[in-house]
């Protein structure tokens, strides 16, 4: 223990050790459970608060900050209802991986259990969908749970933790004493890999003749783009990556096949159908990935590193698991790989003639604004360089489907769960925590009104985010399955008759802001919101209103049928 010999209450016990974690921000709303705490904030100077408008807006901050740093994100949000708004932000952090510590307030001790005013059992709550969470008992506490929550959030497989802190903690004192190291029982991941299970993957990839690296993000997570690249090119395996795992390769490289699934690309798709080795590394197998899972890879001996042994055998059985971080196995495996024994430059031509058969592509002819021009427009301008954020839906596939990502942490989007409204304060989030590359956050009009009130914070705080706004006056995507799969019975997805200016809703929160409606005015609009940073900017695009996001696998099927167009028996392949 590491004391300072001072009495300090546990507000002041609180700032302390976030000094001590290196935290920079904190993305919070106040109430009357933690009075004490901003009373103490009032004063400190080191670590910046940001006041968001929502709670919900904090937790999606925080997983953008961290999703762009790879620092943990902190939120602090008051009692009762303060904390129930964290649930969604947290349950996508943990669906996603991502390091978040949130603090909440809490009623007095002797309170908790009488149903007091703003009392919430937060703790309950979120026990399904945090990697541990605390209710702190007696100030003495306070400093070792807030070290053990952090130490948490982002060793092994990185989520998020919340600790419940009630309104008398933070007014008593203690001594403080910061725990130097920490040591949890039960809580011992496996970073270091099985050298053994190392070299056996070693041998199936020197000998494979039809070999395919499958990515997913715990390959960013662990920082290990470098050693991803070193073995794929030294290899010459195509490599694939989930829609979390897009940057962990460059997309530009010959090697990349971009996004494989539900809404990856055909030849991707087909290339897991006839692959021999399957190298999953930092993916868990999804749903959105595997389709129907019997049909998955079926010629493949498939190889599995995962940080998280739980996740191993979960969805896919697997040949040969490897626990471990994906940084250690992709060392490790540089490291015993014998030279290759087998040519590929047949596997490639073959993966090749895939790509001939069904790019991607659309048409710019007649059909009006296509959001998949103004996305690969911004990929053209921006060089593939920018922090891309989106929110959920059509425009979110098509994101990655034609940005062409170059680097790791290059894209922040709700994956497993599906979050829409999470784009808007996740770009702020992103802004905050990377101020050399420029943040574009591509949403719908449908997830950009779930969160809007956060337009006030970036205009506060003069965040130079870009917002591509894809307004096609529908839940694009809902719509494109109620044309697909039910019957053309579009039930409450048009929005055209209730939607707003969106161009004087921004101009009324003090955001700059354009209105686009054909191909040439949009690289004009996009070049000019690139340019600005003096605060955000909105570019209402006035986009296709039926526009349908192919390739398709239908929920259930298998990857290897992927419907390339709208319903015709001739477009299945």
């Amino acid at each position: 223990m590491n004391s300072s010999g001072q009495i300090l209450n546990g507000s002041e016990i609180f700032f302390e050790c976030l000094r001590r974690e290196n935290v920079e921000y904190i993305f919070g709303y106040p109430g009357g459970s933690l009075l004490k705490v901003y009373e103490t904030l009032h004063d400190v100077k080191d670590i910046k608060h940001i006041l968001v408008r929502h709670e919900q807006g904090a937790t999606h901050m925080a997983e953008g900050y961290a999703r762009a740093t790879g620092k943990p994100g902190v939120v602090l949000v008051t009692s009762g209802p303060g904390a129930t708004n964290t649930v969604t932000g947290i349950a996508n952090a943990y669906m996603d991986s991502s390091p978040m510590v949130v603090f909440t307030g809490q009623v007095p001790s002797t309170l908790i259990g009488n149903d007091a005013f703003q009392e919430a059992d937060i703790v309950g709550i979120t026990r399904p969908i945090t990697k541990h969470n605390f209710l702190v008992k007696d100030v003495k506490e306070l400093a070792i749970t807030i070290r053990k929550a952090f130490y948490l959030a982002t060793t092994g497989r990185p989520g998020p933790v919340l600790i419940d802190m009630p309104k008398d903690v933070l007014n008593a004192s203690c001594i403080f004493e910061w725990p130097e190291s920490v040591d949890i029982r039960g809580f011992k991941p496996t970073v270091k890999c099985h050298i053994n299970q190392v070299e056996k993957a070693a041998q199936k990839i020197a000998e494979a003749k039809r070999p395919l690296l499958y990515i997913g993000g715990g390959v960013i997570s662990a920082e290990a783009a470098e050693e991803l690249r070193a073995l794929a090119m030294q290899q010459n395996i195509p490599v694939t990556m989930t829609l979390q795992g897009l940057g962990a390769f460059p997309g530009n490289h010959p090697l990349s096949m971009g996004m494989l699934g539900m809404h990856g690309t055909y030849w991707a798709n087909q290339a897991v159908n006839r692959c021999d080795l399957l190298i999953g590394i930092g993916a868990r197998f999804d749903d959105r990935v595997t389709g129907k899972v019997d049909t998955f890879a079926p010629q493949a001996y498939k190889i599995h590193n995962d940080i998280d042994p739980t996740n191993v055998d979960k969805n896919i059985k697997v040949d040969l698991p490897v626990v471990g971080d994906a940084k250690n196995f992709l060392t490790a495996l540089l490291e015993v790989m014998p030279p290759v024994k087998v040519n590929r430059d047949e596997w490639l031509s073959e993966i090749n003639a895939w790509r001939e058969q069904c790019p991607l592509t659309y048409n710019t002819k007649g059909d009006g604004l296509k959001t998949e021009f103004v996305i690969e427009e911004v990929s053209n301008q921006t060089n593939g360089k920018a922090v891309v954020v989106t929110d959920v839906g059509q425009h979110q596939m098509w994101t990655s489907q034609f940005y062409s990502f170059i680097n790791p942490r290059s894209i922040i989007t709700s994956g497993g769960l599906g979050t829409m409204g999470y784009g808007l304060p996740a770009a702020l989030g992103a802004a905050f925590g990377v101020t050399d590359r420029p943040v574009v956050l591509f949403c719908g009009d449908g997830g950009f009104m779930m969160n809007v009130q956060e337009l006030v914070t970036a205009v506060h705080y003069k965040m130079p985010i870009k917002i591509f706004l894809m307004n096609n006056s529908f839940l694009g995507m809902v719509r494109q399955w109620q044309e697909l799969f039910h019957e053309e019975k579009y039930t409450f997805t048009d929005l055209g008759a209730s939607n707003p200016d969106f161009v004087k809703v921004a101009e009324a929160f003090g955001c700059k802001a354009l209105k686009v409606e054909n191909c040439d005015e949009a690289k004009a609009a996009i070049s000019e919101a690139l340019a600005w940073n003096d605060g955000p900017i909105l570019v209402d695009f006035r986009v296709v209103k039926k526009d349908m996001v192919f390739p398709m696998v239908p929920a259930g099927g298998s990857i290897s049928n992927m419907l390339l167009a709208r319903l015709n028996p001739k477009t299945m392949v």
